[in-house]
């Protein structure tokens, strides 16, 4: 194991990915714990999930207080994708495979590559002149014109407790954070503008993370002295994260979200087909 120095450096890069993009900064974690921390492979899996407790909580704390973020949306999502993610982690033993992973970074690009030309096609409609203060950000323009914004009491609970279901399916199935799941839905299918969907997202991965976390300590997963400095990092990380966010404009935080987006999903199909073809 290397000294506790990097294990704050590591969680500090992931708390920001995870302030500034509504998830759960596993991407960042588990292979840093694994590849530069020197921590065997369930320790990598387990320990990152009792740090995205107070790491998306301090996010989602920052966006909220900023009115950027709907709790009550997040806690619906949250309780309805804990149960599912049991459902999801008990059918693991028998959906599991290179196939699922492969479909699911096909989709994770697919979605990144929606919201870019979601972004795309507000720019493109932005008026040459006469731009006022709301009108200055064309993605969130074209996002309200295409998709009012509901209310924070006016979304349906059905609604929000479909897209909790499916987060908390794909969570206990791949153990992803739920994140890359909830922003793009909130935006695309609710219609919810993308800063306040990505303090949202923080409010549900901070409740996703308690059943998975409870499981993997039981399990004898989780590295308490690991998880203490990570979370010296994330927390500090996460605030500073959504402060950037909250400060930029809103096309420019959904190109970059796209970005991070479609990455994870190359990465994520890459390192599955090189483990097929190493067999």
């Amino acid at each position: 194991m290397r000294g506790p120095a990097l294990a704050v450096a590591v969680g500090l890069v992931s708390g920001l990915l995870s302030g500034q993009f509504g998830i759960g900064g596993g991407l960042v974690t588990t292979p840093a714990i694994r590849l530069l921390l020197g921590y065997p492979a369930l320790i990598a899996v387990g320990t990152p999930l009792p740090v995205i407790l107070p790491t998306a909580a301090a996010g989602a704390w920052s966006y909220a207080r900023r009115g950027l973020a709907d709790v009550r949306a997040g806690l619906v999502m949250g309780l309805v994708g804990s149960a599912f993610s049991v459902a999801g982690a008990l059918a693991s033993r028998l959906v599991g495979g290179s196939a699922l992973m492969i479909a699911t970074a096909a989709m994770i690009v697919y979605v990144a590559a929606d919201m870019a030309l979601h972004t795309a096609r507000g720019m493109a409609e932005e008026p040459a002149t006469g731009l006022g203060a709301a009108e200055a950000d064309p993605a969130e323009a074209h996002a309200r014109s295409v998709h009012p914004v509901p209310a924070t009491r006016s979304l349906s609970l059905w609604r929000l407790a479909v897209v909790g279901a499916v987060t908390g399916l794909y969570s206990g199935l791949l153990g992803l954070g739920g994140g890359f799941i909830v922003v793009p839905a909130l935006v695309r299918w609710l219609g919810m503008p993308l800063k306040r969907a990505l303090g949202t997202s923080l409010v549900t991965v901070a409740v996703l993370a308690v059943p998975g976390a409870i499981t993997h300590y039981f399990l004898g997963h989780v590295d308490l002295a690991l998880a203490a400095w990570l979370v010296l990092g994330t927390v500090p990380g996460a605030i500073i994260g959504a402060g950037l966010t909250a400060a930029a404009r809103e096309r420019s935080v959904a190109i970059a979200f796209s970005v991070v987006l479609g990455a994870a999903g190359v990465v994520l199909a890459a390192v599955e087909l090189a483990k097929v073809l190493a067999r």
